[in-house]
């Protein structure tokens, strides 16, 4: 098995794709909204990568966060907020606002499972910091990291229950960037002390099955490397600070914040620890030479996509209109 998540070019598999991922064998797949068009065509197309690698239990995932962060977009699916909403909502009322992110969370993963997707990239546990660049911004939980700690915990809770496992991310901390990671590299100058605040929600959560890291520069643990292809960062801090064992997936290679080809960033990335290469952009070139550079997933890392894969389709019994409704009488506390 290549561990690799590989994006999807459209709305249906071409033949070269689906004799690129039989012969591949890839760890799993991420969903954009190019792959999107309805709830039929959607499930078609998860069930399409299933038939490929004859197996029921495949990490297929996306980016479905709630916000602006959202590839399943209204009409045909509801519109989630961002988790700025539920840390204004626990400013008045932490109860309720822990209570609304999990029945938010349950209801959105009910629209992944009836699509086939297992796995939504969430949540954030980036700590928000004042001055810092927008790319987190209304994406995080909170300036404070128990509070974030608190509704990350409720939105795995939620997800669970629908039977779809989340993604903490991005280890060790996104929330201190001056700059988008799509488009540069960022540089944390903040000293070890100060960087304990950024890791306390991936410690409180580090039971997690599946972690994603960010692409920063953090001078006092690695002034060379960025996190994701860090072996300082990923054994000393990810592993060894925050105690997290969970399968270890970077954030997209093809963003910018990362030297080299697509490939030579995914044998780094890998090299460093990190258990699988994201390539979510579906180009054929890049992925034939991510296979080409990476050895099979070890057997850590396939213990660690056992344990993801244990948690998924599991889902409680649930109605998803009350789910929301509930959702919206909590919120309508902070807004009144």
């Amino acid at each position: 098995m290549t561990p690799a998540i590989f994006g999807l070019s459209g709305t249906t598999l071409s033949a070269d794709e689906r004799a690129f991922f039989r012969e591949a064998d890839p760890l799993g797949y991420i969903v954009f909204g190019r792959n999107v068009e309805s709830r039929e065509q959607l499930r078609a197309l998860t069930d399409d990568l299933r038939s490929i690698h004859g197996r029921d239990q495949l990490l297929v995932t996306i980016d479905q966060e709630g916000g602006r962060v959202q590839r399943m977009k209204p009409p045909v699916w509801p519109a989630y907020p961002a988790g700025a909403v539920f840390d204004r909502l626990y400013d008045l009322a932490p109860a309720s606002a822990i209570e609304a992110a999990r029945v938010n969370a349950q209801a959105l993963a009910m629209d992944l499972a009836e699509v086939g997707i297992t796995c939504t990239h969430a949540p954030v546990l980036d700590v928000r910091q004042e001055g810092a660049h927008d790319v987190i911004g209304d994406r995080a939980l909170g300036h404070e990291p128990l509070r974030v700690a608190a509704l990350g915990r409720a939105i795995l809770d939620g997800l669970a229950r629908a039977g779809v496992q989340g993604t903490i991310k991005h280890l060790p901390g996104h929330g201190r960037t001056m700059c988008d990671t799509h488009k540069a590299m960022p540089t944390v100058t903040a000293s070890a002390a100060e960087l304990e605040s950024d890791l306390a929600p991936f410690k409180a959560l580090n039971h997690a099955a599946i972690g994603m890291t960010g692409h920063l520069l953090f001078t006092a643990w690695d002034a060379d490397n960025p996190a994701t292809q860090s072996k300082i960062v990923v054994e000393q801090v990810i592993r060894g600070l925050i105690g997290f064992d969970g399968l270890l997936l970077t954030d997209d290679l093809d963003m910018e914040a990362l030297n080299g080809t697509v490939p030579e960033r995914a044998e780094r990335a890998i090299a460093a620890g990190c258990d699988v290469a994201l390539n979510c952009w579906a180009r054929m070139d890049d992925m034939t030479g991510i296979c080409a550079r990476l050895p099979a997933l070890d057997a850590a890392g396939q213990v660690r996509l056992d344990r993801a894969l244990a948690g998924m389709g599991d889902a409680q019994p649930a109605d998803q209109a009350e789910l929301l409704a509930k959702r919206d009488a909590l919120l309508e506390l902070a807004a009144a």
